[in-house]
């Protein structure tokens, strides 16, 4: 069975190391859409599992970004890892 792109999103920040981050437009290329960089952060938004690091993935001009527990929180736990 074929993985929708949603999938794959999360299947590729699963595997983003700790100290590491992405930009979504990195996440949305080696998903297959590199256009799809918006998509890959409603994606993200809306995971809840704990296991996707969706923290690791900022923007590609240097700003953190959102995430679902808020961007104090996604800056303390990049912070926590060495990024930030």
């Amino acid at each position: 069975m074929k993985k929708s792109f949603g999938e794959k999103v999360l299947a590729v920040v699963a595997r983003i190391p700790v100290g590491q981050t992405l930009t979504y437009k990195q996440v949305a290329v080696r998903a297959g859409s590199s256009r799809a960089f918006r998509a890959v952060g409603n994606i993200l938004n809306k995971n809840h599992d704990p296991k996707i690091p969706c923290h690791r993935v900022v923007r590609s001009d240097g700003k953190i970004g959102g995430y679902n527990m808020g961007a104090m929180k996604k800056r303390e736990l990049l912070t926590r890892e060495g990024v930030v």
